[in-house]
């Protein structure tokens, strides 16, 4: 699993195998049926080679902040527009993923249920990110679509070799805030595919769980503040 990526593509994208093994892929806020540029096919070595080769690289620690930062502009804008909700919601749309709808709804509540600050909510119509499946070499990953919109792409061979709702709890991870952290233990949702297929372990541990309050808090917070200005 690569930082922000699970092997899966929107079918009708030709199936280019984007990768960060347990990333995240955001796809447009419209939530179109055509994939992101950055999720397009395209041919690729093996997804052991394109995997290892990805995983951890300094594209994919930038791609994984860039998609970080558009949810968060997104979940802004209406925050700033609506000051009266007392409550931060992220909504993410499924349908071009329906390989892994139960995956990614079980991975939703393993994050609402470990988190105060923020929650994620399905929905059918525009959303803050959405979640693509396909193959792709580099595994599953999150990335934006170069447009301002972030979506979580899921890779088929990935998450055959994982534990699918690591995979996609992992990629959420990413939408939340976290970075990818490869060479952490099994308890560390975050370490991805670091610790080998034998860890199904899908949950954030505590400091995870913080950090994911303390981003949503203060940062969500100051990315309003710079709207305003």
């Amino acid at each position: 699993m690569t930082s922000s990526r699970t092997n899966s593509r929107s079918p009708k994208s030709g199936r280019r195998l984007l990768a960060l093994a347990l990333g995240v892929g955001l796809a447009s806020a419209a939530l179109g049926t055509a994939v992101p540029a950055a999720a397009q096919p395209a041919t690729a070595p093996s997804a052991t080679v394109g995997y290892a080769h990805y995983a951890g690289s300094a594209e994919n620690a930038a791609a994984n902040k860039a998609f970080f930062d558009a949810v968060l502009k997104s979940v802004a804008k209406r925050q700033a527009a609506h000051p009266s909700l007392k409550s931060v919601t992220v909504y993410y749309n499924a349908a071009q993923a329906p390989s892994f709808r139960s995956q990614i709804s079980s991975a939703a509540s393993i994050w609402n249920s470990s988190v105060s600050n923020v929650k994620l909510q399905a929905t059918s119509g525009s959303a803050d990110f959405a979640y693509y499946e396909g193959n792709d070499s580099r595994g599953s990953y999150a990335s934006t679509d170069g447009h301002g919109r972030g979506y979580v792409f899921l890779d088929y061979a990935q998450n055959r070799q994982y534990d699918s709702v690591r995979v996609a709890a992992h990629e959420t991870g990413h939408v939340l805030g976290l970075p990818d952290h490869y060479s952490g233990p099994c308890s560390e949702l975050m370490s991805g595919g670091g610790p080998g297929p034998s860890c199904t372990n899908r949950y954030p541990n505590a400091n995870e769980r913080s950090r994911v309050d303390q981003l949503w808090a203060y940062g969500l917070a100051q990315a309003v503040k710079e709207l305003a200005h």
